[in-house]
């Protein structure tokens, strides 16, 4: 690769569920950019170049296949890709805080810091840094301030482009995005940078969905999204509650309320609860943003969402115990589905673990399934090793079980022989339909006892 091939050289430095297929898009829409992804773990930047892609999502590989080795590149060199670089995306991980002030609910921004260090001390040139990664906002003002307290004469242009992507559809996502925002200094050198970013968007996505704001704008926007979404989720989740009581169908009364288009369809589905990288974080933060500010009140609002998600997965299990007689000691139960949601490995903070866990601080014997997340999920419950069973086939899993969960919305979990996996079962067998996707009424009729979210169970006792 050599400079005079390439129009611009783009770096982004984290090869996670965002900065990989991102860069993958740009390359393939962009092919006078360079565009190198760099990692500090050989092993993820490795397996981008290979079938096994590190992340699985429908349509990447073919996507990383159409550039790779052409204008898309993957590197462990990180210090010489950010001296030949024009443009960073800065997209590394910002977990919570699990220690010191904040802890549990602020961003922890020490590895976001280093690359911004990291960033000054080999550059040599101008550049456009762009925040990709969730971040507090007016965090670029620190970033700002680190980059630009240099005396080297460089100047640094911060901006903020938030990702939008939806786990299990980002590459359609990418593909035909609602919206493209881009944020900036509203200064004569902020504005140039920002059409520069604009330009590369603009190769494929259509300009009104292409949104410029102030720098402040962007940053916070991104945590009000999924505010927004996961608020959506919790509030159909707790009429979820109120229609098992009153025999009421929340699947009835979210058709009722979606139909308004005032309120919309989407995110009204009742389920065991939402998981994923974002949600639960980017709450906490804003929690804790409006905190920092005195706004208390705005504080404890948006923390009931994520209190509400949790009562929902203790529920889930504490209908479990109670309606197989008040105990699920030494009892099979199967977990169909581990991801967070479908057409993903991705499990953090997934449903899945919660209830997981519980199950087995009650003596539960636990098998987990899944398509695609197995080796996630034997990570993330490597302290339960011994009291757990993993198992890639769902009838395997179900053999002898009393009880199956259905956690993560697989389709294959819709074409299941139920007939069949409902003969091996211990008597009764139980399902807990914990995404409300299968046919209950026929469940019912193998011989199932049937619960699920937010509707009358269907019992033979």
């Amino acid at each position: 690769m050599t400079s005079t091939i390439f129009k611009k050289h783009i770096v982004c430095i984290g090869a996670g569920y965002v900065g990989g297929p991102t860069m993958a898009m740009i390359a393939a829409r962009c092919p006078e950019y360079a565009v190198t992804v760099v990692d500090i773990n050989p092993e993820r930047i490795a397996a981008w170049q290979t079938d096994s892609l590190p992340i699985y999502e429908p349509g990447l590989l073919v996507l990383v296949r159409e550039s790779l080795g052409r204008n898309l590149f993957f590197s462990t060199d990180i210090s010489g890709a950010i001296h030949k670089a024009d443009i960073i995306f800065v997209s590394v991980n910002t977990p919570t805080k699990t220690y010191g002030e904040g802890a549990g609910k602020a961003a922890d921004l020490q590895y976001w810091e280093k690359t911004a260090r990291t960033i000054l001390q080999v550059s040599g040139s101008n550049k456009i840094i762009i925040e990709k990664s969730t971040l507090p906002v007016r965090t670029a003002l620190a970033m700002e301030r680190i980059l630009n307290a240099n005396d080297k004469g460089l100047h640094f242009e911060v901006l903020s482009n938030p990702e939008f992507l939806a786990e299990g559809s980002a590459v359609a996502d990418l593909e035909n995005p609602d919206r493209v925002l881009i944020g900036s200094r509203e200064t004569e050198s902020g504005l140039k940078a920002r059409a520069e970013i604009v330009d590369i968007y603009a190769h494929w996505v259509a300009p009104e969905r292409i949104i410029t704001s102030n720098l402040w704008s962007a940053e916070l926007s991104k945590l009000v999204a999924n505010a927004f979404l996961a608020q959506r989720i919790s509030s159909i989740n707790s009429i979820s509650a109120l229609c098992e009581k009153t025999e009421a169908s929340v699947g009835e009364v979210a058709l009722a309320i979606g139909t308004d288009s005032r309120i919309g369809p989407k995110f009204l589905n009742a389920s065991v609860g939402f998981g994923g990288s974002c949600f639960k974080k980017d709450i906490l933060n804003l929690v804790y943003i409006c905190e920092h500010y005195g706004l208390h009140e705005v504080a404890r609002y948006w923390e009931s969402v994520v209190m509400m998600n949790e009562y929902q997965q203790q529920r889930f299990v504490t209908n479990m115990i109670k309606v197989m007689f008040n105990t699920v000691a030494g009892k099979r139960i199967v977990l169909l589905g581990f991801a967070f949601k479908a057409n993903t490995s991705d499990t953090r903070e997934s449903p899945s673990i919660a209830v997981a866990r519980k199950l087995l601080n009650e003596h539960a014997l636990v098998v987990i399934t899944d398509p695609k997340a197995l080796d996630n999920a034997r990570i993330d419950l490597h302290d339960c090793a011994g009291r757990i069973e993993f198992c890639d086939d769902p009838y395997e899993a179900s053999r002898n079980a009393h009880a199956i969960a259905v956690m993560t919305e697989w389709d294959h979990y819709c074409e299941l022989d139920y007939a069949r996996i409902f003969k091996h079962m211990e008597k009764p067998a139980f399902i807990f339909d914990g995404r409300n996707i299968l046919d209950h009424k026929k469940l019912f009729t193998i011989g199932f006892n049937v619960f699920s979210i937010g509707k009358s169970p269907l019992k033979h006792f």
